[in-house]
């Protein structure tokens, strides 16, 4: 499989983008797919509904990834829409809140991310998680939820590295026992990976339609 053939699509729509692992470029990715669909002249932005990691800047506590979004986006939205739960520590959401001594629940995500798109409708509207698929948001619930409330397709992200194969294939099947419709594979190839072209080939075999990113 070539680099960037087929050209990289303008999708329409709202998405949830998850990652095979923490790292493996979901935000990089997104904001190619938003540029992407600003070059077809389509509406679009990006919504980082929980994030941990952020600065402290001058508007209040920052995290970098909705930054970028909001950046590659079309539609201008308050980073209080694009990022309504931020936490301070780079750490799983659920131990993050827990460290603020905050409660964070899927009801609540749900709620703001569906007032984002009543109130802003756009062609392409893509959802980013955090981390991979099976993400807790407590004691009860996972982040992948969100997407299973929103009933909105999955696009998966893949970092190419040593084990990417296995962990692409296991989200994939994960998301689809989860009763939601799997969009697609997004391979980032952000590094020096020994035979990568053949881990491509053999996602694109096992993931018909996974599309090599560099």
């Amino acid at each position: 499989m070539e680099n960037q053939k087929p050209p990289l699509p303008a999708l329409k729509g709202v998405f949830f983008v998850t990652g095979t692992d923490t790292e493996v470029g979901k935000t990089w990715v997104s904001c190619r797919l938003l540029e992407r669909a600003r070059e077809a002249g389509l509406s679009c932005y990006g919504l980082k509904p929980v994030a941990a990691g952020c600065e402290e800047t001058s508007d209040g506590w920052r995290n970098e990834d909705a930054l970028q979004l909001m950046a590659a986006s079309s539609v201008t939205l308050p980073y209080e829409i694009v990022n309504p739960v931020a936490f301070k520590a780079p750490v799983a959401p659920h131990i993050a809140a827990q460290q603020e001594g905050k409660d964070i629940s899927l009801s609540r995500l749900v709620g703001y991310v569906r007032g984002a798109l009543s109130a802003y409708p756009a062609d392409l509207i893509l959802i980013e998680g955090a981390g991979g698929w099976r993400v807790p948001l407590n004691s009860r619930e996972m982040l992948s939820g969100l997407a299973k409330e929103l009933d909105v397709p999955v696009i998966q992200v893949v970092g190419m590295k040593l084990g990417c194969i296995n962990h692409a294939l296991l989200t994939a099947d994960a998301i689809e026992k989860d009763g939601l419709r799997y969009a697609g594979t997004m391979a980032n190839c952000f590094g020096e990976m020994a035979v990568q072209e053949e881990n491509l080939l053999t996602l694109r075999q096992h993931l018909p339609g996974a599309f090599a990113l560099v």
